[in-house]
């Protein structure tokens, strides 16, 4: 079974359309207006995240003893998902589709082709400016390894189809086919094929990684883990460093490489001091969801997200001054996790051993920020595995060890960084001054914080620099901010019983990496 809608003998087929006339047609069929700077503006309907309930991996004897089963990767029948393959077929069959071939990596050996095939004209200009655009060479060799059938309008029958909602995301591996419906989330496009990747590239000796990355003068690659909302994208967006990527990485035996070719930026009080790059990215070509427009003038005011705090943006990595076309690049000196702590008891940066940086991607913990799946409407503290498990097929220890190895291999330092709450939890304290951030980013890539002295948390067990040029010296040590100290003392702990918790579901990690956690018992 193969979704090719060329077999369909359904018309008109868009293939590969231009810029220019999907932005034509997305306005013609009213899916969109134009902003003041040109850009797509689109409204996603009642769902403007994620699903990750709805999502489902099809249970094929070729994938059955390989998938980590459980709430992330959620079963569904042969039988169930061909029954929505055929409804697919019969809605096709009276529709207008649009076709994007293309890749995802930018490294030639390692890339996958793929087709996406849309029910919007606007879902087309996403993935067109979200994954690699091939070449017009390219094009007439092109034939895709992995389909993605993108149609919002078809909504599924729980009772018949079994799936728990209207919605659905489901992978066939065996039939290399993602089937969505029922949302108009474009994000949902992007992450299944990111579900794909994670499932195909250990076995080829590549690490997918839920990271940004970027480079320096000096060929200093660094990249930044993190879920939604931490900062990949802000981070990674250095004026004084090139852009690989903004979101997902592959790290082979040669360096690292981009899966994507354009970034997926949060617009939520997004500001052109600040945020300059992004800024001036969102422009005509780009996509912006669920923004709030003015009527009159289409000026976006990203500081109103009354629709959602998960505004988005996308566009094309070459929109980024002097970003790395292709996006590849050499091994990683510096690796940054991001977290978003609700708790606001992590320090804003600490140096991690090798053993701290397995525990911690284990981990994976952070914060749901508002907005990034449906129905997180504040910050919820939360462990994702490997800072990205709701994309994950395979164990989360699968990537953790191939992770221990290469920072053994390229000797990597690696950094804790929080983007969240300090001087108190969510509601009490403040969002970290994201000037700090950068300062303490900066510090870490160019080496200067090495030459601070350390002091270890007595919980957490990090070592927290003592001195950061540009940051506040109590803003350091989290119980310095804190009026209430007892009240600090009683979520940090709350927050280390929180990882020893957690961590008790990897029963077969190295002793030493289990023993890396927090030292409160």
């Amino acid at each position: 079974m193969e979704a090719n809608v060329q077999q369909l003998q359904v018309e008109p087929v868009h293939y590969n359309l231009s810029v220019p006339r999907l932005v034509e047609l997305a306005v013609e069929r009213k899916e969109g207006v134009l902003s003041e700077t040109g850009a797509l503006h689109v409204f996603t309907g009642k769902y403007t995240g994620r699903s990750p309930k709805d999502k489902f991996i099809v249970k094929e004897p070729f994938v059955l003893d390989k998938i980590d089963w459980g709430t992330v990767n959620q079963p569904m029948t042969q039988q169930q998902f061909d029954r929505l393959y055929r409804k697919a077929q019969q809605y096709m069959a009276e529709k207008e589709l649009f076709v994007f071939d293309g890749f995802a990596g930018a490294d030639q050996e390692h890339r996958l082709p793929i087709r996406i095939v849309n029910e919007y004209a606007w879902h087309n200009l996403f993935v067109h400016q979200l994954f690699v655009r091939p070449s017009r060479e390219e094009l007439l060799g092109h034939k895709a390894e992995f389909t993605v059938v993108a149609l919002p309008g078809l909504k599924a029958d729980p009772a018949v189809d079994g799936t728990r909602t209207e919605t659905f995301i489901s992978i066939s591996f065996e039939r290399k086919l993602v089937l969505i419906g029922g949302t108009e989330y474009a994000g949902e496009m992007k992450k299944s094929i990111f579900s794909v990747l994670n499932y195909l590239l250990p076995s080829k000796g590549v690490l997918p990684m839920h990271c940004s990355a970027n480079v320096g003068s000096s060929g200093d690659v660094a990249l930044f883990f993190g879920l939604s909302g931490t900062g990949k994208t802000t981070l990674s967006a250095d004026p004084y460093r090139q852009l690989i990527g903004d979101d997902e990485h592959g790290w082979t035996e040669a360096g690292v490489y981009n899966f994507e070719g354009g970034c997926y930026a949060k617009c939520a009080h997004l500001s052109q001091t600040k945020e300059p790059q992004i800024w001036q990215a969102i422009r005509y070509g780009s996509v912006l969801e669920n923004v709030v427009l003015n009527s009159k003038t289409g000026t976006a005011d990203y500081d109103d997200t009354r629709i959602t705090e998960n505004t988005r943006a996308a566009y094309p990595i070459d929109t980024i001054p002097e970003a790395i076309i292709p996006g590849v690049a050499g091994h990683p000196r510096v690796i940054i996790f991001l977290t978003a702590d609700a708790f606001g008891v992590l320090p804003p940066i600490a140096k991690l051993t090798k053993e701290q940086a397995m525990y911690h991607f284990l981990s994976g913990y952070t914060s749901k920020l508002a907005g990034t799946e449906r129905g997180v409407t504040e910050p919820e503290a939360t462990f994702s595995a490997c800072f990205g498990a709701p994309f994950l097929p395979l164990p989360p220890t699968v990537y953790a060890q191939m992770l221990g190895r290469k920072i053994d291999e390229q000797q990597v330092k690696v950094y804790l960084v929080n983007t969240g709450w300090t001087g108190g939890p969510y509601g009490a304290g403040e969002r970290m001054n994201l000037s700090y951030t950068r300062a303490m980013v900066t510090a870490a890539l160019n080496g200067s914080i090495e030459q601070a002295t350390f002091t270890v948390d007595p919980v957490f067990g990090l070592q927290c620099p003592d001195f950061v040029h540009g940051v506040p010296s109590e803003v350091l040590q989290p119980c310095n901010t804190w009026r209430n100290k007892e009240a600090y003392e009683m979520a940090a702990r709350e927050l280390a019983e929180r990882f020893i918790r957690n961590f008790h579901q990897f029963s077969n990690v190295d002793s030493q990496v289990a023993m890396a956690g927090p030292a409160f018992k």
